[in-house]
């Protein structure tokens, strides 16, 4: 590693992640040692984020930390757990030298620091290849507590919190489209997950998942999962007052291309009508607008009603990598 040592960057750099957690073990050791009290469950997840794939060559160390970080977090929001901690696996390509690998640490301090987790463990290597970021998530939830995709039901509303199409059209202002309003790339650089939406959302939504490749295309990876189809009303979509602006009359096209961009990293669920009361409650006390977006239906499909209210067309749902 150009600059400095691979165990001076883990004993200098990685190590003040660990908060000095018991489990973490100072990174001295093969592994962490974890602790789950009885009452409680361990929640998992793992992304791999690959330059070019997810993130552009010239981001800043920030905006690749960030966007690391913040969209594993989702993943977690999505199961309506607590964070715990993270393993990292990092590969460096020759081009990030020490200053940018510290510029990387610091974002992760800062935003472990305000979500509350730390650092337990990992591995650091050199690649010829591109940069890659892996990160595992540990997170909590009470026994049972756990929101899944999987358990949507005929009659039920279809919501979804924040807004949407942000953070697709701030990663097409980043690759040059001057079209799209610059105050979209922030969405971009810095994903915000629902932490504490999702914990609230145990007990009352009846399927969970985050917003990550798109609206269209994750409330259908919900309607599998959990055997049924959605009406989706695109006119109901959340927009920030800049995409509302971008927007202006463009109609069904520009939906479209808001519902299916991907990267928004928000909520999407589903939950009983009677709910509404509790959710909008809910909205007030997280400081998450949410907004009802459709209904649970009998079927398969997922259903996309433009401003006309007939069924629109759209040539995929959003991002996949094969």
């Amino acid at each position: 590693m150009s600059g400095q040592g691979e165990f001076d960057f883990i004993r200098t750099r990685l190590a003040p992640l660990t908060r000095q957690h018991a489990g973490a073990r100072d990174l001295a050791d093969d592994a962490a040692v974890l602790d789950c009290p009885p009452d409680q469950e361990l929640v998992l997840a793992c992304d791999t984020l690959v330059e070019q794939v997810h993130f552009l060559t010239d981001d800043t160390p920030q905006t690749v930390a960030a966007r690391a970080l913040g969209s594993n977090l989702s993943d977690l929001a999505a199961m309506g757990a607590e964070p715990v901690g993270y393993l990292s696996a990092l590969s460096w390509p020759e081009r990030c030298d020490a200053a940018w690998r510290d510029a990387f640490v610091a974002e992760l301090d800062r935003l472990q620091t305000r979500h509350g987790l730390v650092l337990l463990g990992g591995d650091t290597t050199r690649t010829p290849g591109p940069l890659t970021v892996t990160l595992t998530l540990i997170g909590r939830v009470p026994k049972g507590g756990a929101i899944s995709r999987s358990g949507a039901r005929p009659g039920e509303d279809v919501w979804v919190s924040g807004s949407i199409g942000d953070a697709g059209l701030g990663l097409a202002w980043e690759t040059g489209d001057a079209s799209v309003p610059a105050a979209c790339a922030q969405r971009y650089q810095a994903p915000e997950p629902r932490l504490g939406l999702g914990q609230g959302l145990r007990g009352l939504a009846t399927a969970l998942l985050d917003v990550s490749d798109g609206l269209v295309a994750d409330a259908g990876h919900l309607a599998a999962t959990s055997g049924v189809g959605l009406e989706l009303d695109l006119a109901a979509l959340p927009l920030s007052p800049e995409v509302e602006a971008w927007l202006g009359g463009q109609g069904d096209a520009g939906l479209i291309r808001l519902a299916t961009s991907g990267d928004d990293y928000e909520l999407v669920f589903t939950a009983p009508a009677e709910a509404a009361d509790q959710l909008l409650a809910l909205s007030q006390l997280s400081g998450v607008r949410l907004t009802r977006i459709g209904r649970v239906t009998n079927g398969s499909a997922v259903v996309c009603r433009g401003l006309s209210g007939e069924p629109v067309e759209m040539t995929t749902p959003g991002f996949t990598h094969f």
